[in-house]
Parts: structure tokens; C-alpha cells; sequence
């Protein structure tokens, strides 16, 4: 998707260790606008799969995941990383590192808003380990959902996320597929 690359190009930072900053319009600051972009292209790509329900991760994810439910007509349910007073006891709940946090995170889902029969549309900002998307498809499966699909804003592919991700046997949309990162420059995959 043009607008995002060219957004990551103009704004993201290389921190190193494989860490892509874009702080100042998806991770801290958002930009609507390019974020409603982003979820019109996933509503696009994912318009025949049958989704019922778009789940994500605390915090990044929910942007995204958002601008896509508008354009779906379909709820948002997103993992917390801590559990609030107002969850049940009893709760879906899993691990997964976090590559920018630098330690395991907790997934955490309600069974109030996942169940049995939900057809589940993922959608995060990065795909890089595949790991907390992974984390997500665990909730999904824990909580009897069907997975229909998975879609990121950006991908860093030499991470081989997408290689983990194969056995899911659904469609994986990344919006922006970074192929490499080195020496202060970010090289991106030709767009199809």
C-alpha cells in the first residue's frame, strides 16, 4: 500500500535489533486517516472470508484493527496485557514475547466477547516472529473460534513470521512487506 510505505519511508526509524519505529502515526500518535486507509484495503482483502469478529493485541493492533471492523461492519475484540477487575475469573489467557518490549506479555481475552462458533479476522500492525500472532490464533482456538484470516500493517519478512504462520491454512495480508533493514535503509518488496 503506497501510503503506508511512503509514511514509513518519510517518519520510520531503525532502532536496531531488527526494531522499525513508527511511533509518530501507528504505535503512540495515530493517524486516522491513514489508518481508515488501511482498514478500507484490509476490508477489501479479506471482504470473502466470512469474518464475524476482528481480534488484535493491546495497544498497537487496535487502530488497525478498528478502521478494518468500520469498514467490515464487525466487532473488535482485543487481548489485554493485564487483567482489569471487571474480567471474569475465569478467561482465556496465553504468553508471547514481545521483540519491543524485550520479555514474554500476557494475552488476554474475556470469554464474554470470543466463543465458540466466531468466525475470527486478525489483524496487528507488525508481522515479524509471528509469535504474538501466534499468541492470538492460541485465544482464537482455546476459545472454539474458527481463524478466516490474518492481516498486518507492515511485515518484516526476514523475520519469518510468515513461515510460522503457513500451517493456519488461511489468507495472510501484509499492507507493506519490508525485506530488509540495514545501514539506516529500509528495502521493501515489489508491490503485486
Amino acid at each position: 500500500m503506497q501510503a503506508l510505505k511512503e509514511r514509513i519511508q518519510r517518519e520510520g526509524k531503525l532502532l536496531g535489533n531488527g526494531i522499525l519505529k513508527v511511533d509518530g502515526f501507528i504505535n503512540h500518535q495515530v493517524d486516522p486517516d491513514l489508518m481508515d486507509q488501511c482498514g478500507a484495503e484490509f476490508a477489501r482483502l479479506f471482504a470473502n472470508v466470512g469474518a464475524t469478529r476482528i481480534l488484535t493485541a493491546e495497544i498497537s493492533g487496535i487502530a488497525p484493527a478498528l478502521m478494518t471492523a468500520r469498514h467490515m461492519g464487525l466487532p473488535v475484540v482485543y487481548a489485554r496485557k493485564s487483567k482489569p477487575v471487571t474480567m471474569p475469573d475465569q478467561v482465556y489467557l496465553t504468553i508471547a514475547p514481545s521483540h519491543t518490549k524485550g520479555h514474554m506479555v500476557e494475552l488476554i481475552v474475556s470469554p464474554e466477547y470470543l466463543g465458540k462458533g466466531e468466525r475470527v479476522l486478525i489483524i496487528d500492525d507488525f508481522l515479524a516472529t509471528g509469535a504474538t500472532i501466534l499468541g492470538l490464533v492460541r485465544l482464537a482456538h482455546a476459545a472454539g473460534a474458527e481463524l478466516v484470516g490474518i492481516g498486518t500493517l507492515i511485515e518484516k519478512i526476514f523475520e519469518g513470521g510468515r513461515e510460522s504462520l503457513k500451517t493456519m491454512n488461511v489468507p495472510i495480508h501484509s499492507l507493506v512487506t519490508i525485506t530488509a533493514m540495514e545501514d539506516g535503509r529500509i528495502e521493501f518488496a515489489e508491490e503485486d
